[in-house]
């Protein structure tokens, strides 16, 4: 986040964590990341305090929130997630979970929903079969490409 000079820096840092922080107010939720060019910002609420960590961006990706298990990415009915986001396993907080372990789910059916950038984008099982396997829990933050589930 380089301008031109560390001032343009720090300015655009206090903007992102600004927005950053209320979009946890508006959403509930307890973290949220961003990365833009080399620098990576991390806004949490612990406690009800936010906690702000700003520094460069790792070189290489970051782990997901639950780093998924090698066999469970490579499982032949592995559902991936197509985007970077926020899973969530019901429809709304008192409404009941799409799926669960060992429920039958038919091709198309929304197996969960997947958040990101407020918009709410609903996954749908790409073939009938089991759920043998649920790899993420309700408003945990997924990459793309993570393991959501394992259908059989």
């Amino acid at each position: 986040m380089a301008g031109k000079n560390g001032k343009d820096s720090r300015e655009l840092e206090t903007a992102w964590i600004r927005e950053l922080a209320g979009i946890l107010e508006e959403t509930g939720l307890t973290e949220i990341e961003i990365e833009k060019d080399a620098v990576r910002l991390r806004v949490s609420r612990q406690g009800g305090a936010a906690q702000y960590v700003a520094g460069p961006a790792p070189v290489a990706a970051a782990p997901s929130a639950a780093p998924i298990a090698p066999a469970a990415a490579d499982h032949a009915g592995a559902v991936k997630s197509p985007m970077v986001g926020t899973a969530y396993l019901s429809p709304s907080p008192d409404a009941a979970a799409f799926i669960t372990e060992g429920a039958q789910v038919s091709e198309g059916q929304t197996i969960m929903i997947i958040e990101a950038m407020k918009t709410m984008n609903p996954i749908a099982a790409p073939r009938a079969g089991t759920i043998t396997k649920i790899l993420v829990t309700d408003a945990q933050p997924v990459e793309f490409d993570d393991t959501l589930c394992i259908i059989e």
